[in-house]
């Protein structure tokens, strides 16, 4: 279950499009709306253990667009991008902050935690309601180490690491072995062949 949850439209989409994500064997990570040349809805997804190539993108694609068409969220044209999470990928479940515990992260909180919203650091435990993190920064006089909320955490994503480049290509290459897949990655994004909705 996602503890990250998206707000306005964005949620709207992600109500529509999660249970056939889920239904065609993905996880839905997040949903997000850009205006850039037109508006995109981007599909941020993967499968159970992580991974994505492109041919899961175009799979989820053509499994949400006829959802998306016949309940038609948006009200204009919009161009749907489907995409892998990448290696500093959002933390949205609880199991993504214990996978990628000791891994550097940011965050932002969606009310005051200790006078402020925004932290960085390592994820250095996870129980129940709360992650712990200890501040690889923190401005003198404040705590090294803060418990913050799960229901407090308004974004949470990692942060790009040669450490973590190297967990995340080993974690992939497992993946794919485990699968009976070449341990080459392709690549990590695809979109609707068809373009505009």
């Amino acid at each position: 279950m996602r503890i990250v949850r998206e707000q306005g439209l964005e949620a709207k989409i992600a109500d529509v499009v999660e249970a056939t994500i889920e239904g065609a064997g993905y996880r839905l990570v997040r949903v997000r709306i850009s205006g850039l040349n037109g508006m995109t809805v981007q599909i941020m997804a993967e499968r159970p253990d992580g991974t994505m190539t492109v041919e899961d993108c175009e799979t989820v694609s053509r499994a949400i667009s006829p959802v998306l068409d016949a309940v038609d969220p948006v009200d204009r044209e919009y161009h749907l991008e489907v995409s892998s999470p990448g290696i500093d990928r959002p933390l949205v479940r609880k199991s993504d902050f214990e996978t990628w515990a000791g891994y550097l992260m940011k965050l932002e909180t969606s009310r005051l935690i200790n006078d402020r919203k925004r932290f960085r650091g390592k994820i250095v435990e996870v129980s129940d309601a709360a992650i712990r993190v200890e501040r690889d920064q923190p401005a003198y006089g404040e705590p090294s180490a803060m418990e913050i909320p799960f229901d407090a955490i308004g974004e949470a994503r990692l942060i790009l690491t040669d450490e973590l480049v190297a967990a995340s290509l080993k974690a992939d290459k497992a993946a794919r072995k485990g699968r009976g897949e070449p341990e080459e990655p392709s690549e990590e994004s695809g979109s609707d062949p068809s373009g505009l909705h």
